[in-house]
């Protein structure tokens, strides 16, 4: 592999401020003290020409790192970040780390359900999935409901099962997904104090990016 594939200069991460999967690894590289270091590049996904020629998927969070091929998938540029910054939030062995990981799967699949709901209902028409979605977004935040959940050391787990709630506010802001979810509404409510939620908020996309 010739050295001409890797990228030289700083750590890059292209990103939409609409995207759920983003904003989880922004958060992590603010919660990880890593966001000086890091040039935050905002892209609409489905235009730019760059995002594809770094990654064949052209999804976001896509990280480019000074000497090494690019990152992508929220997961692994999350697990790359931690990494990086000497195992914080990402807990390496025992129940914590399942846990973590668990969360971290649970949050993103729903966050997949939960856009592809959107899209549907924006689109228009009849959508097969639809109650299967919906019934996966719902369970979702009803289990989060019941899992013992950390505002004030949060983990990996804790931050991803925050970012689902948080998207949800995003894309349906009328909708009431606190009824009867007293814990995880006190919970994200808690979370989205925090320095690197509030940097790191949800907004619609400048097309003109």
């Amino acid at each position: 592999m010739g050295e001409d594939r890797f990228h030289s200069g700083p750590v890059q991460l292209f990103f939409a401020a609409t995207s759920p999967f983003a904003r989880k690894a922004r958060i992590v590289a603010h919660e990880l003290g890593l966001v000086e270091r890091i040039a935050m590049i905002e892209i609409d996904p489905w235009t730019d020409q760059r995002l594809r020629s770094l990654n064949p998927l052209a999804k976001v969070p896509t990280l480019i790192r000074d000497g090494g091929e690019p990152l992508y998938d929220s997961a692994v540029i999350c697990d790359y970040l931690d990494a990086l910054a000497g195992r914080r939030l990402i807990p390496q062995e025992g129940e914590r780390r399942w846990r973590a990981l668990r969360l971290q799967a649970l949050a993103a699949d729903t966050c997949t359900a939960a856009g592809r709901l959107f899209a549907g209902e924006r689109r228009g028409g009849e959508d097969p999935m639809r109650e299967r979605l919906l019934a996966a977004v719902e369970g979702a935040l009803d289990a989060l409901e019941r899992e013992p959940l950390d505002d004030v050391a949060p983990d990996l787990g804790d931050i991803c099962a925050a970012v689902l709630p948080g998207y949800c506010d995003f894309r349906w802001p009328d909708r009431n997904w606190r009824q009867g979810r007293p814990r995880l509404a006190a919970f994200s409510a808690a979370m989205e104090l925090r320095a690197s939620f509030v940097a790191t908020l949800h907004r619609v996309a400048d097309r003109r990016l």
